[in-house]
C-alpha cells in the first residue's frame, strides 16, 4: 500500500505497513488506545497520509475532534492529492456544528485527485444543505453520491427522504 505512493527504505515501509495493519485491526476490534499507539508506530517508521488520516479517525471515535483534525491536516501536508483527510475534516467539523467551515474542506475533497470513496463528500455536502433547509441543493448532492456509488444506502435513503418531502410540498 505505501510503497506505490511514497519513497522510502523498503524496511521502513514494510514496518510502517505492519503497524498500520495492526492499528486498523485494533481499531475495528474497539481498542482505540491500542490503535492510536500503533498508528503512531507506523508514522514513526514511515509517515504516510493514510496513517495520519486513520489516526485522525481513531481520535474522532475517541471523542478528540481537535486531534483528529490536526492529524488530517498533517496527512494533507504529506499528500495534498489524497481526498480522505479533506472529507474527514469536513465531517469532524459537521459533528461540531461548524458546517460553514466544513464546506471548504468537503469541496476540496471533491476535487482531490486520489480518492476512492468519492461519494462521501457529496453525501456530506447533502447533509449540510439538508440541515440548512436547502432542499434542491441537498437533493443534487445526494443524487451525485448515488450516481457515484449506487449501492450506498445512506445516500439512497437521504435522496428518497428529500424526494418524498419535496413531493408532499407540491
Amino acid at each position: 500500500m505505501f510503497e506505490s505512493t511514497f519513497n522510502g527504505s523498503h524496511e521502513a515501509i514494510v514496518q510502517a505497513e505492519k503497524y498500520f495493519r495492526e492499528a486498523y485491526r485494533l481499531q475495528t476490534a474497539g481498542d482505540l488506545e491500542g490503535a492510536i499507539l500503533s498508528y503512531h508506530a507506523s508514522i514513526e517508521s514511515f509517515p504516510t497520509a493514510e496513517a495520519y488520516t486513520f489516526l485522525g479517525w481513531a481520535h474522532s471515535i475517541n471523542n478528540s475532534p481537535y486531534e483528529a483534525i490536526e492529524a488530517c491536516k498533517t496527512a494533507i501536508k504529506i499528500d495534498p492529492d489524497f481526498g480522505n483527510p479533506y472529507n474527514d475534516i469536513g465531517a469532524y467539523l459537521m459533528a461540531m456544528n461548524r458546517e460553514e467551515e466544513a464546506v471548504l474542506w468537503i469541496e476540496k475533497a471533491k476535487q482531490a485527485r486520489r480518492y476512492e470513496a468519492r461519494h462521501y463528500p457529496y453525501f456530506n455536502m447533502g447533509r449540510i444543505y439538508e440541515k440548512a433547509g436547502r432542499w434542491m441543493e441537498a437533493r443534487d448532492e445526494f443524487s451525485a453520491a448515488v450516481s457515484i456509488a449506487p449501492n450506498y444506502h445512506a445516500a439512497k435513503e437521504a435522496l428518497t427522504r428529500i424526494d418524498t418531502m419535496l413531493a408532499r410540498r407540491n
